[in-house]
């Protein structure tokens, strides 16, 4: 049965929590306020609970939720080569608006969806994230709205759109404060070689370069690959330097990916295309 709570209520507030905790051990989502906006979570580690999640918001496993931890220690146990400029972020912002994705402990035994081995975790500054949170450990967590729509910023509005797909509602009021429009998280890809922002929100890129300068902006690209860039031939100059190398049409496969080739051939394989990073659900 679903349930709102009215957690300005300190009474309120403890019953509220109790049962969001054992909805969540039950598998069961539950809606709560953060620091950005009103989020739906469920456990991070049971597969069935995180495809309720994305069954509630009709999102599929293309996009896999984030998971938010209640302290900064949860990092390394979920997370695995942290480096130490995403550990100084981590430090700097943590609680706030920003969302680390890192590469993912491979002993775990979670299921977010297509994350390629990769986790987005934040840690919300919100009093009531912060409890819930303490009492269940991490959580997979995305906006509480339905796909297409805006995010909740009261608990009345999620329910408006998720209603009974979620077994407690945490009533605490408006987030971000009332007339103030909702700002995700600012998303930071620190899993190469250089931090790349892939989404800009709470946290802008001055700040983030404060801690870390070499923090690369949304669509920028380090110093030595725009050189290089500069430096390669372009594809006219290229033909003219190899007439001998044949380009293929693009919309054709190539001769060498579908024929094998012949013993003792030279013929080389082409390249396989760079990983594409996961695309990453809007999060509370």
């Amino acid at each position: 049965m679903t349930t709102t709570y009215n957690c300005t209520s300190d009474d309120e507030r403890a019953r509220g929590l109790e049962h969001a905790q054992r909805a969540i051990s039950e598998k069961k989502c539950v809606v709560f306020p953060t620091d950005t906006v009103y989020g739906i979570a469920a456990d991070a580690f049971s597969p069935q609970a995180v495809t309720m999640l994305l069954v509630s918001k009709g999102r599929s496993r293309t996009m896999p939720p984030p998971v938010l931890i209640p302290r900064i220690n949860a990092l390394d146990g979920l997370a695995t080569d942290v480096s130490a400029d995403a550990r100084k972020l981590a430090e700097a912002f943590w609680p706030g608006g920003l969302t680390l994705i890192l590469h993912a402990q491979p002993s775990l035994d979670w299921d977010l969806g297509e994350t390629k081995g990769t986790v987005a975790l934040r840690m919300p500054d919100d009093e009531i994230a912060q409890e819930l949170l303490t009492l269940t450990g991490p959580l997979a967590v995305s906006s509480a709205n339905r796909t297409g729509h805006a995010p909740g910023q009261t608990a009345a509005a999620a329910r408006e759109q998720l209603a009974d797909s979620v077994e407690v509602y945490l009533e605490g009021g408006f987030r971000p404060q009332e007339g103030q429009d909702a700002v995700p998280s600012t998303i930071v890809d620190a899993t190469g070689p250089h931090l790349r922002v892939v989404r800009n929100g709470a946290v802008s890129l001055d700040q983030l370069r404060e801690h870390v300068p070499g923090v690369l902006g949304l669509g920028e690209m380090p110093m030595a690959e725009e050189e290089q860039a500069d430096e390669e031939p372009s594809d006219a100059v290229a033909s003219a330097l190899s007439p001998a190398v044949a380009t293929p049409v693009a919309d054709e496969p190539s001769t060498a990916r579908d024929k094998p080739a012949a013993s003792g051939s030279s013929a080389v394989e082409p390249p396989a295309p760079a990983t594409q990073a996961p695309v990453r659900d809007t999060e509370s």
